[in-house]
């Protein structure tokens, strides 16, 4: 059985129907294929299109055969175009003639608009779950990690000292944008086409509210040729995707950095590492390694949908059917994603005696001395060029800042008098950047308690 053929006066070529069936990847629109169908055929019997008796049979056997693609016992057909010819053939074998009659004032066209969405919103809900989950563990790291002061870093050079805290919570704000940005993607998506027909609507009594509501849209598509032709929600989930990727990946790196020898600031749980098949000492990072790899792929499908979507015709055109791969691959591959790095950070561990040594061997208190040199009445640009000149005697004698004597600092300024030696210690570095936003422990306490409203907000 074919959705069309009665025009043609003979069968597509075989290669020219395998290459443009999508059977193998829109199966896995069936369960809303099914709920779409269902309500489809309520609203047809309330048109008198359908009797009663039709109705309750044609749901009965839906109801069916989505057991059957369930459990695997669904069989496929050569001839099924795509799984709603599959499932409106299936509906014609349980059901006789009364079953073709479900196609009645709908098309493919609007059926796979609303399925798509449908979709989407469910999709948008799953990302935005796992999403609060990996920022629940970075929330407990930050926890954990208070008192660790580490190196930041600018340019991968080191620049002055923070909370590790305060770096893991940078990523837990980057996703709170992705959060919301996928929140906003199934809003966009929540407009139901089903009613839109091929594209000029529907000749038949059908209430399109009461459809939407019963599928859980708010509102029905308000434009019928759109309705079939948008694919902009598509678009949407999948730019919050990739930039979710984006963050996930720069999370990635950064593990990748910490775990190296030369930072060794953390240690990977033995379970979410590799090793080498030729070195023996090697535990290789290769989790966030493929997340960072994987970035590009989802990037590419919101490429490739864009792409589709450039310079198409009103209304529908086959380009749509390339909506459904990259779509699923995006999720599936970004979920992925986000289940690795909560797991993978929930297992590391950090070592705060190489973060001391690291913050010992550097100048990160160099801007500290110059805000103290400041307050002594030095404008800031010759602040600047005197800590730059102790910084390169620190250098030449190969000595931390606070490495030097109170004597040497005096040789380059005579503000520089005993408060200053203050200003080179690490704790009393973090402890002044208290204002909202800032790396002291305070200042962090009220991030993670900010944070922690954030998420418990869902």
């Amino acid at each position: 059985m074919k959705m069309w053929g009665g025009r043609f006066d003979r069968e597509p070529d075989r290669e020219f129907f395998e290459f443009t069936s999508s059977l193998s990847f829109d199966q896995r629109l069936y369960r809303y294929d099914i709920k779409v169908t269902k309500a489809w055929a309520g609203e047809l019997a309330k048109a008198d299109v359908l009797t009663s008796e039709e109705k309750s049979g044609i749901q009965s056997a839906l109801e069916k055969i989505e057991a059957e693609l369930d459990s695997g016992a669904f069989e496929f057909q050569p001839t099924d175009e795509d799984i709603h010819t599959a499932i409106e053939r299936r509906l014609c074998e349980m059901m006789g003639p009364a079953g073709g009659k479900v196609r009645t004032g709908r098309s493919r066209n609007d059926q796979v608009a609303t399925d798509m969405r449908l979709l989407v919103i469910d999709e948008s809900g799953q990302v935005a779950a796992l999403i609060r989950v990996l920022q629940g563990t970075l929330l407990e790291k930050a926890r954990q990690t208070l008192d660790l002061a580490v190196p930041g870093h600018t340019h991968l050079q080191q620049a002055q000292p923070v909370l590790m805290a305060q770096l893991l919570l940078a990523f837990l704000f980057m996703l709170e944008r992705d959060h919301r940005r996928v929140r906003n993607a199934r809003a966009f998506a929540d407009s139901m086409p089903l009613g839109a027909g091929a594209l000029a609507g529907t000749g038949l009594g059908i209430d399109r509210e009461a459809l939407a509501e019963e599928l859980g849209f708010s509102q029905p598509s308000p434009n019928s040729v759109d309705a079939v032709s948008d694919r902009d929600f598509v678009c949407d989930l999948l730019f919050a995707l990739s930039m979710s990727m984006i963050h996930l990946s720069r999370l990635a790196e950064q593990i990748i950095l910490w775990c190296s020898q030369e930072f060794a600031l953390v240690e990977l749980d033995d379970a979410w590492a590799t090793g080498s098949s030729l070195m023996p000492q090697k535990k290789n990072p290769d989790g966030p390694e493929l997340v960072r790899a994987k970035t590009g792929r989802v990037l590419g499908s919101l490429v490739a949908m864009m792409t589709v979507l450039k310079g198409l015709p009103l209304a529908y055109n086959r380009d749509l059917q390339e909506d459904k791969e990259a779509l699923f691959d995006a999720f599936e591959t970004t979920a992925g994603c986000l289940s690795l790095l909560e797991r993978t950070v929930a297992t590391m561990v950090f070592n705060p005696e190489r973060a001391a040594e690291l913050l010992a061997g550097g100048f990160t208190t160099a801007t500290d001395l110059a805000d103290y040199l400041v307050q002594k009445g030095v404008e800031f640009p010759e602040a600047h060029r005197i800590v730059g000149e102790v910084v390169m005697h620190a250098v030449k004698e190969r000595r931390s800042l606070n490495e030097l004597t109170f004597k040497e600092l005096q040789s380059f300024s005579d503000a520089l008098d005993e408060g200053a030696m203050d200003y080179l210690s690490v704790d009393s570095s973090i402890g002044r950047r208290g204002q909202t936003g800032g790396t002291s422990r305070r200042a962090v306490e009220k991030q993670i308690a900010d944070g922690e409203r954030m998420i418990s907000g869902v």
